[in-house]
């Protein structure tokens, strides 16, 4: 994983650190660990970045050093992988699996699933998930390889760049079909799993929905986020009085599913090397197609 830059016109007299911080966007934590591995250099030379750049200088920067990610331990499971290069991964999760270990998934969240194959392919790096879903959402999330690209993602996060969008389908009708909810959320008080919408200590929470098909008595619904706050689909929706369906936490149980209703369906985002638009699908799993393989194939 080597990024390269040649040093332009309005680069001259500029110091090596002030491109890298400036031009690259790299973060002073990562500049640090980059000098320390000496993974600076310019024509092949090892550079101190106090130093002057020249106007065709080649600046490279590899970011191949080895990190310990011994703390996740390595298990080996099947991976839906939609998308891979040297830089990244898009990985299409499966409900009722985690993103992270924990107590009660210390070996079989996807984090162990992304470390046995990291170690296939001997890339000693930490495990570094850029968008999170919950235990039982389905669809796509990714895995940076190094640093660098998750804080590209995470910038593109914060200046609306990286776009997730979700379907799931709710109970009810919506008015109108087509609308943006707009309500503060907050950890609810005494709970550490429950949120809820808090118009005087929430955070800003936007999203925005469109009805694509309506059933019997629930509907299949896209959601466009503005923001990513925990739960913040299932939140939104019930509170407006539609609850997904099977979202026991925050509505009832449901015969038509046994876990949430909700799937990452798209993601859209620039890729933090080449720059170019890239968008990643994802079809419904079989579960939330309640008999009807139209919706997943």
């Amino acid at each position: 994983m080597k990024l390269e830059y040649e040093i332009k016109e309005n680069n001259k007299g500029q110091k090596i650190r002030s491109i890298l911080t400036n031009e690259l966007n790299i973060s002073t934590r990562l500049l640090n660990k980059l000098i320390k591995n000496q993974k600076i250099s310019i024509r092949k030379n090892i550079c101190d970045t106090r130093d002057i750049v020249n106007l065709g200088d080649i600046l490279e920067i590899n970011f191949d050093f080895l990190e310990d990610s011994s703390s996740i331990v390595p298990t080996q499971m099947h991976l839906d992988i939609v998308y891979e290069d040297e830089w990244f991964l898009v990985v299409n999760k499966p409900a009722g699996i985690p993103i992270h270990p924990s107590r009660l998934h210390y070996t079989d969240s996807l984090s162990n699933g992304i470390k046995f194959y990291f170690d296939s392919i001997a890339l000693m790096k930490k495990i570094r998930p850029v968008n999170r879903l919950d235990l039982d959402t389905s669809g796509l999330t990714i895995f940076a390889k190094c640093e660098y690209i998750q804080e590209a993602f995470a910038r593109q996060m914060a200046d609306k760049t990286f776009q997730k969008e979700y379907l799931c389908f709710v109970n009810g009708f919506l008015e109108p079909k087509i609308d943006t909810i707009d309500l503060p959320i907050a950890r609810k008080r005494e709970s550490i799993i429950e949120r809820c919408v808090d118009k005087n200590n929430g955070q800003p929470s936007i999203t925005h929905y469109e009805v694509i098909k309506e059933f019997s008595n629930y509907s299949l619904v896209k959601c466009k986020l503005e923001t990513g706050r925990t739960h913040q689909i299932r939140v939104h929706m019930s509170t407006i009085g539609h609850p997904l369906l099977g979202d026991t936490l925050y509505g009832t149980k449901s015969a038509l599913i046994d876990r949430q209703a909700l799937h990452s369906y798209r993601i859209t985002c620039v890729h933090p090397i080449s720059k170019k638009n890239l968008i990643f699908e994802s079809k419904l799993p079989l579960d939330m197609c309640n008999g009807d393989v139209s919706f997943c194939t």
